[in-house]
């Protein structure tokens, strides 16, 4: 297979030089270019265009930034950001992810070659997701994990049955990697009169609060970081806190949600398993589940045992997705009751919080063929 090409943009030469030791230690990945600044990245990339652009923010005669959108404009590429400056401040990083950045890597101020070397298997990673990204349907992107992979029992035992249907209506998303984009298409285009949303999407700490109050001023539904004891209630989306799980919790009739500290879980902190396992033990039919664009697999395993304890389930479909890695997953181990595509998604939300009986739920037993129409919004 022909290898990953990658042109590094950074003004420091040490960190350029690590930067290419570091992922050309992997087979897979060739620089076929260094550069200080974005200018004399251009003339490189004119003689050989890359598959992945690794790329600082603050740097001489044109800042990372703007470089990146110039990209996005004339020649979309994948890009990930390797800057101390997403640590320092959230609209940086959000300007990124806006801008079109695939993944986000925060560098510390000082001991940067060591970090360097110490992060190495996450920057090989960040790479690799960002050479599979598709960018018909990129702007944005997040960072993703570690290397350990623990599974959901690590937070919450698993459901034991399931609990009778009542009227509230649930709906739990999970997404990673292009969700940022496609979490904004689906909550956007939701009515105010709409059922309470508990979400997770693998973000870095610090980074859901503003995305969230950005989410916020876009919607007519609200949107706000998760904080322990919040209730979902119609109208409402609670987004899981960086850096922390959120699970769901019922109260008498009511749900909460409660935020919590914990190993990763497949790879993630907050996980889509765990919350998917919370919402199959206490919402169980009374829930649907979606999973969304996103790398790796967290979250099937979890969008699977709430189909098992009578939720509805969707996925998303590939030709929609950022990176077809979550749902894939979810629909080869038959957690998925429909495949979708991104614009049916809201409709769907829609109708499920108007009553089962709106969508037309069918048993199926095995996962179902990849189809890109959304078959359980038909009248």
């Amino acid at each position: 297979m022909a290898k990953i090409k990658v042109q590094l943009v950074d003004d420091s030469a040490v960190v350029r030089q690590v930067l290419q030791g570091v992922l050309e230690s992997d087979p897979a990945i060739e620089v076929t270019g260094v550069a200080s600044d974005p200018i004399f990245a251009l003339n490189h990339m004119a003689r050989q265009w890359p598959d992945v652009i690794v790329l600082d923010v603050e740097m001489p005669r044109m800042d990372g930034i703007s470089f990146l959108r110039k990209i996005m404009a004339e020649r979309p590429t994948p890009v990930v950001i390797c800057s101390s400056l997403t640590e320092a401040g959230t609209t940086t990083s959000m300007q990124a992810l806006e801008a079109g950045a695939v993944q986000i890597v925060t560098k510390p101020t000082l001991g940067i070659k060591s970090f360097l070397r110490d992060a190495s298997e996450d920057l090989i990673g960040a790479v690799k997701g960002a050479a599979r990204a598709n960018l018909r349907n990129l702007r944005r992107g997040t960072a993703l994990g570690a290397p350990s992979k623990l599974s959901a029992d690590a937070i919450l035992a698993p459901a034991s049955g399931a609990m009778a249907e009542t009227t509230d209506r649930i709906v739990a998303i999970g997404t990673s990697t292009g969700g940022t984009l496609a979490l904004e298409a689906v909550l956007s285009a939701l009515p105010r009169v709409s059922p309470g949303i508990v979400i997770v999407q693998h973000m870095p700490e610090k980074f859901t609060a503003s995305f969230a109050r950005r989410l916020d001023s876009l919607c007519e539904i609200e949107v706000r970081e998760a904080a322990s004891g919040d209730r979902v209630i119609p109208g409402r989306a609670l987004i899981a806190p960086g850096g922390k799980h959120m699970l769901l919790r019922r109260s008498g009739a009511q749900y909460h949600v409660d935020v919590i500290d914990g190993p990763l879980v497949n790879r993630h902190r907050p996980s889509v398993d765990v919350l998917f396992r919370s919402v199959a033990k206490c919402a169980a039919k009374n829930a649907l589940g979606i999973i969304m664009t996103g790398m790796g697999d967290d979250g099937a395993a979890g969008l699977l045992e709430m189909r098992n304890a009578g939720a509805h389930t969707l996925a998303q479909d590939a030709e929609s997705c950022v990176v077809f890695g979550m749902p894939k997953e979810a629909i080869r181990r038959g957690a998925a009751a429909e495949v979708v595509a991104l614009s049916a998604i809201p409709s769907a939300v829609v109708q499920w919080g108007q009553g089962p009986t709106k969508l037309p739920l069918r048993a199926m037993s095995a996962a179902p063929r990849e189809r890109t129409e959304c078959h359980i919004i038909k009248q």
